[in-house]
């Protein structure tokens, strides 16, 4: 496992004009409601879950409002209507495009506690991928340089606050498996292979989707792409012929849009193997289900989430968003996530608010020691548990390509909406 060194700021990603009519018709955020101050977050299920918001309200003597949406949505939201949110939650790889519309503010270092912590802590922003590009690290598009593009040079503002990280593959229910599979090493490939025709679900995120599907190209060789993070027009044509053929095939049961769905189409037997997310997989074991979650030996598809802060903040409600920011840091949020597989940003105070059981299981890849609950109190992980891919390092050191937005995003956003429709 390497870690990237720092390189010039990346180039922008550039979107379409923001719609100024809709954005002017938005009701302006309300900074008090009652005498509290009200925070408005969007974001997506991945960290917007109810036992955070209780807490952080309860902590921080504010109102709170999740605006939960899917991936894609909360992107445009995000980009497009600033004015509507004023902490924006969700993922690295949809930076560039957010940054790039203006909606996002510079947040100041020296107003986060514990910054420097985080940054000695917080090892993997810097990992390099086995089949992407440097610039695809999340280090790369951390700080606003002088030109207030993103880059890897540090200074004293950063576009978002790192947050929640983990390692994604895919699930798969062993019983289903072709004879010539059980058992065997898994792969990235399983997810295009033909004999699993009919049984297979990709996420509808044309970034990651797109991820997932050039992995399995890949690896059953019907695709040669050296960075699947930077892909040319030319590959992703080559790829979306691939898919779309598939497509028509009837190889691919379904597309989901959200964890809700995928964890359905699993639950009800309409797919027997899907990308997954990690509080899937947990939810399905706890309930009973026979499940699987992929090491696949090309690696893992990678992820950070972030925070950031809407353009359109000052004053006091910058006051509660900053207040906001440190309560993240604070060790509380960071168990929770961990109760759901994800690993935080700075673990040192996160591990206090863990059982030794929990950290062990979590962290330290041990054997469950006892039953351990999930984020909603309800049992997640049996006793006797081993986590999928082992410890932290084991898991950190096994990434194949980080969630990324490519060059030439706009062409594949485009492509995939063929894919989609085919």
């Amino acid at each position: 496992m390497g870690f990237v060194p720092l390189h010039p700021p990346r180039g922008l990603v550039r979107v379409a004009a923001m719609n100024t009519r809709t954005e002017a018709a938005l009701p302006k955020p309300a900074v008090r409601t009652g005498g509290r101050p009200r925070l408005r977050v969007l974001g997506t299920a991945v960290t917007l879950i109810e036992p955070l918001r209780r807490q952080a309200q309860k902590d921080l003597g504010i109102d709170l409002d999740f605006i939960v949406l899917d991936g894609v949505s909360a992107q445009q939201r995000a980009a497009l209507q600033p004015s509507s949110y004023d902490v924006w939650d969700q993922w690295f790889h949809n930076l560039d495009i957010v940054w790039s519309s203006g909606a996002l503010q510079p947040i100041r270092v020296n107003r986060l506690e514990n910054w420097s912590q985080l940054l000695r802590e917080d090892l993997a922003i810097g990992v390099r991928a086995l089949y992407g590009g440097p610039s695809d690290t999340p280090q790369e598009s951390l700080y606003v340089q002088a030109d207030l593009r993103l880059g890897g040079t540090p200074t004293d503002r950063i576009g978002v606050l790192p947050s929640v990280y983990n390692v994604d593959s895919f699930g798969y229910v062993p019983e289903a498996l072709p004879r010539e599979l059980a058992g065997a090493e898994e792969s990235w490939g399983w997810v295009l292979d033909d004999r699993l025709r009919g049984k297979v679900a990709l996420i509808a995120d044309p970034s990651i989707g797109f991820a997932d599907a050039a992995m399995a190209a890949n690896a059953l060789g019907l695709t040669r792409f050296g960075d699947v993070g930077r892909l040319s027009i030319d590959e992703i044509d080559e790829l979306m012929r691939l898919l779309i053929r598939k497509k028509r095939a009837g190889h691919f049961a379904a597309l989901w849009h959200s964890a809700e769905e995928a964890r359905a189409l699993m639950a009800d037997g309409q797919v027997a193997i899907e990308s997954m997310w990690s509080p899937t997989v947990s939810e399905l074991r706890a309930g009973g289900f026979k499940l699987s979650y992929a090491q696949p030996r090309e690696g893992y598809r990678a992820w950070h989430g972030c925070l950031g802060l809407s353009s359109h903040l000052r004053g006091q409600g910058l006051d509660v968003a900053y207040a906001f920011l440190n309560w993240w840091l604070s060790g509380w949020p960071g168990a929770l996530m961990a109760r759901q597989g994800y690993y935080f940003s700075l673990r040192s105070p996160v591990q206090p608010h863990l059982s030794p059981a929990e950290w062990a299981y979590w962290y330290l890849g041990e054997p469950a020691r006892e039953d351990l609950m999930g984020p909603d109190g309800r049992m997640a992980v049996p006793a006797g548990s081993v986590r999928d891919g082992g410890a932290y390092w084991q898991r950190l050191s096994h990434v194949a390509v980080w969630n990324t937005t490519m060059p030439e995003h706009n062409y594949l956003v485009r492509r995939w909406g063929q894919f989609l429709a085919a």
